[in-house]
């Protein structure tokens, strides 16, 4: 180890000691802003797309709602996509990369009425596309709101030209891939359950729910069975149902074939029932016990009085029990349908299912398959979740309140049944519940006349013949999916789906450009207007004025004039789904921008895991439907964000962190990282503690980069050693380097980074810093001008390109700061060079294995000298003279082939085959390696501190020979 000065020589000028100005203390919150106006200066993104002969390679940017300030989540979502960006770049890709925003919808269209309600403003008195105008500035502000904060993050791409879903040519193409579905037969208007948004009055995609626990009335009903014989005359059928609401619109009762029944009599009560003596009860024999406790009975209250056989049950008739109700008006004296169904239970309830078609998929695909829905289906339920005003005893009252709570509707149809006799027993229950993830508020399922997708109905692109879902599920399997699981997820999805709900009643948005013929029903081959003239106008116009056109007065006559009769049609005024919107984002930024891509398929699809039901699928599904395969070749996957304690995040708990606040306290770079050393594929957990380790990490690796920059100081390339003619050590380095750049790029080619990560921070921090970094400081502070030393100076210079550019994904402002350091100018960054290539020929595995023989002995002395520190008995390891008993002869081979006492950092070093002595120093891990302390013998030299006995020996006083020879030479 060197020294600077001694207390009678100073040879601090003789030494080559580490010159820098970069910086132990980062300074990233002030510095990182600098580093983001010089790559906008210098244009870094389109400079790199000026490197020809590239193959590209697209990430295609799933596009965040123009709504607010980044959360969390936005920021891990978009480092991991840099990361995947720049990554690929410096690996030799064209990577290019368009941010991307979605500004149609509910969300943005909430936000407005919500501004409209503080004011007190009505939306129905505004012109429709004054009101859509709002909308659009505010998803314009928001757009360059949260530009700068992506860009804060160090994300790079496309900033200047994104893509903008309101864009009047990604309108005039929103609109243009519906009509391929009107075009190809798929598009069809149906009335089927959907769920629904009382509070914002529109249908929801599943990707707009989100569950949560709700508190339910859960209700068990009587209804009389009519038309059996015997005991089964007058017999009741108990249905159970946590949605108490939807009984008013009930049609039917349905039962299980296979699952056995009895007749059950209720012999005594307790006081306060509402069984009596007498009654028979036909329940599952599986829930009868609890059925009939829940009513308050007790055992031997009641007696099983035979099996009721499927056939028996389908040979009875019900009747609802508000039937013949005064008041009633005969609403609910239809005689209710009885028959089995396969979707019923012995596990839950009572056996029997209350079917509500209009408010349920499984019995409303129940009766269309019997052709009955005209029988069935009913119009109860407003947009605003009321029931219909004229509607007996509940009609006027909502199902949910006005604030999203619970509404009326509920307890007045309770109270009815406690009326009429109907109700065996009640109850509430918490349970998952659908809520829309915009307002909170729970949702319905209600039946309405909606706009869909028929993805199970054959379609012919070219020569190609396919349903949507036959060709999305086969599509899913050649897409590469990271984690694997993500494959699973989105078929199990696919396969288990309904037809795609593509119609919103809402007004921001692109409206489905459609017309209907009026006085022909759904059903007639010709309710659809299908007409390519039509077709070219709209699109025409959307793209020169937008889809606002469709909403101005005389836009019916003017996409239809000379070519049909306007009068003959109604324009359809519905919104597409917004997830039509994004899902079609390929068709005009993969395909039609300069800067997309040939076949316009993305190489990587990257979002949350909740878009296997969301992006993910939905532009599966619009892709395959007009395109007949998928829009990706790569589905990513990363998981959500929680909080220290592993809870999600939410304001109400107070525990949300913001990425803005991070960034100031310590630089986006430590945010960066944070990502880089976390499973992005599972859930991730980040607090001040997790940060404050993640800071820890970076010092580290910072301190390894200054140590290679000081040591690098004016070395150019007539200092440069071949590997060939290098010793040992830096031909083992070498090897690491060769390993550690292919387990690099394989890691950043499968989206990896954590994997990257971890194996650079160890290799930096493990065998660098504290292995091949401290045995050379001695060699690039104290030699002269020696092969030793400008093959240690090689070495590093490797290194340091290897290093900047494999981190420069990662810490981009770092690897900058570090680039710089070294290579200062105007144009000059690490973000417009690739990761050198790196020669196999450096890979030596016998090398290797020699090495790790070497490095196994050394823990062994370096422990046994600590133990010699801490008891003071020495000061530094270069007071040390060990020796070192050896058992294997290859491995002290191993070791007389290299100077040993300089990779054990003392002054001299004695290996011995012999038998070690019986107190010497082992390690439990190291077998066969012990070591016997001795002090130098000699004085120490001045200038290296090295214990030696030609210390004094020499011209140069105090000095050794090899420091000698530095002075002099």
């Amino acid at each position: 180890m060197c020294a600077e000065t001694t207390d009678t020589l100073d040879y601090k000028s003789t030494l080559t000691l580490p010159q820098t100005d970069f910086p132990m203390r980062a300074g990233l919150p002030k510095r990182e802003p600098e580093w983001l106006a010089r790559w906008e200066k210098i244009g870094v993104y389109d400079r790199l797309r000026e490197k020809t002969g590239r193959e590209p390679f697209t990430l295609h940017d799933g596009p965040p709602y123009a709504n607010g300030h980044l959360h969390i989540g936005h920021a891990l979502n978009k480092t991991i996509k840099d990361m995947i960006v720049r990554s690929h770049q410096m690996m030799g890709f064209d990577a290019r990369y368009i941010p991307g925003w979605d500004c149609h919808g509910l969300p943005i269209e909430w936000k407005i009425e919500e501004q409209y309600r503080k004011k007190g403003r009505n939306k129905d008195d505004v012109p429709i596309n004054e009101f859509r105008g709002e909308c659009r500035a505010f998803a314009a502000e928001w757009v360059d709101v949260q530009r700068e904060e992506f860009k804060r993050l160090g994300v790079t791409g496309n900033w200047a030209d994104p893509y903008l879903t309101m864009d009047f040519h990604a309108e005039r193409v929103i609109a243009e891939e519906f009509m391929k579905f009107l075009m190809n037969g798929t598009l069809y208007q149906g009335s089927k359950p959907v769920m629904w948004s009382p509070m914002e009055q529109t249908a929801l995609a599943e990707a707009e729910v989100e569950y949560h626990d709700k508190d339910s009335f859960t209700v068990w009903v009587k209804f009389d069975a009519v038309g059996g014989s015997g005991d089964l005359d007058g017999a009741k059928v108990v249905i159970w149902t946590t949605t108490p609401w939807t009984l008013p619109s009930n049609k039917a009762v349905v039962f299980g074939e296979n699952i056995s029944y009895g007749l059950y009599e209720i012999t005594g009560t307790p006081e306060e029932c509402w069984a009596s003596v007498g009654d028979r009860y036909l329940l599952a024999d599986n829930l009868a016990a609890d059925v009939l406790g829940r009513a308050r009975l007790e055992e031997g209250q009641w007696t099983r009085l035979r099996d009721v056989a499927a056939d028996e049950l389908a040979g009875l008739s019900l009747k609802h029990p508000l039937a013949g109700a005064e008041g009633s008006e005969g609403e609910w004296d239809d005689i209710r349908d009885f028959r089995a169904a396969e979707f019923v239970t012995d596990t839950e309830g009572t056996g029997f299912v209350h079917c509500a078609p209009s408010h349920g998929m499984e019995e409303y695909e129940l009766y269309r398959d019997l052709n009955m829905l005209s029988d069935v289906i009913t119009y109860n339920v407003m947009d605003d979740g009321r029931f219909r005003d004229d509607l007996p005893f509940f009609g006027g009252t909502y199902i949910l309140s006005r604030k999203g709570g619970e509404g009326d509707a509920n307890k007045a149809v309770i109270d009815k049944l406690v009326e009429v006799g109907g109700l065996l027993a009640r109850g509430k229950i918490k349970h998952s519940y659908p809520h829309s993830w915009r307002s909170k508020a729970p949702v319905i399922y209600r039946n309405t006349p909606q706009w869909f997708a028929a993805i199970d109905k054959p379609l012919s692109i070219g020569d190609d013949t396919f349903t949507i879902r036959d060709r999305a599920l086969s599509e899913i399997d050649r897409v590469k999916w990271t984690p694997k699981s993500g494959r699973n997820r989105l078929h199990s999805m696919m396969e288990a789906r309904p037809d795609w709900v593509l119609s919103r009643q809402r007004a921001w948005g692109v409206p489905l450009t459609c017309f209907t013929r009026k006085g022909l029903l759904p059903t007639d081959p010709d309710f659809l207007l299908r007409n390519e003239e039509v077709n070219a106008r709209i699109v025409a116009a959307f793209e020169a004025e937008g889809a606002d056109c469709w909403y101005e007065d005389g836009a019916k006559a003017r996409f239809l004039g000379g070519i049909v009769d306007p009068d003959d049609y109604d324009q359809v005024m519905d919104i597409l789904d917004v997830w039509f919107d994004s899902g079609s984002t390929h068709a005009f930024t993969l395909r039609d921008r300069e800067d997309g891509t040939e076949d316009g398929i993305a190489d990587v699809y990257m979002e949350g895991t909740d878009q296997h039901r969301g992006w993910f699928h939905s532009s599966l599904l619009q892709s395959v439907g007009t395109q007949g395969h998928a829009p990706y070749r790569n589905v990513v996957t990363h998981g959500f964000t929680l909080d220290a304690k592993g809870l999600k995040m939410s304001k109400s708990i107070g525990n949300t962190i913001v990425p803005e606040k991070i960034v100031q306290q310590y630089g986006a770079d430590i945010l960066r990282l944070w990502v880089a050393q976390t499973d992005y594929t599972a859930d991730q957990r980040i607090g001040d503690e997790i940060l404050k380790g993640v800071a820890d990490s970076y010092r580290r690796l910072r301190n390894t980069m200054r140590y290679m920059l000081g040591a690098l100081s004016a070395f150019s390339e007539a200092d440069r050693v071949d590997p060939a003619d290098m010793p040992e050590l830096e031909r083992w380095v070498l090897h690491r380097v060769a390993e550690l750049d292919k387990v690099v790029r394989d890691g950043y080619a499968r989206f990896d980074f954590q994997g990257v990560f971890q194996a650079v921070f160890t290799f930096a921090t493990v065998d660098l810093s504290a292995f091949y970094f401290d045995i050379r400081k001695d060699a690039l502070y104290c030699d002269g001008d020696t092969l030793r030393r400008r093959a240690a100076r090689s070495v590093l210079d490797i290194l340091f390109h290897r290093l900047t550019t494999w981190l420069a994904p990662v810490l981009v402002f770092t690897m900058e700061e570090v680039w710089l350091e070294r290579f200062p100018g105007e144009d000059s960054s690490v973000h417009l060079v690739d990761m050198p290539e790196t020669p196999d020929v450096w890979l030596d595995e016998d090398l290797a294995a020699k090495w790790a023989k070497v490095r196994a002995a050394r823990r062994v002395v370096t422990a046994a000298l600590e133990v010699q520190r801490t008891e003071k008995v020495i000061g530094a390891s270069l007071e040390a003279a060990p020796t070192v008993y050896v058992a294997d002869a290859d491995q002290r081979a191993a070791l007389e082939s290299v100077s040993f006492d300089d990779v054990s950092i003392t002054s001299d070093i004695t290996l011995s085959g012999n038998p070690a002595p019986g107190d010497a120093f082992r390690m439990p891990e190291v077998d066969g390696v012990a070591v016997v302390f001795a002090k130098a013998e000699g004085q120490k030299c001045a200038r290296c501190w090295k214990v030696l006995p030609d210390v004094g020996s020499h011209a140069t006083p105090g000095v050794c020979g090899r420091c000698h020879d530095a002075v002099t030479g």
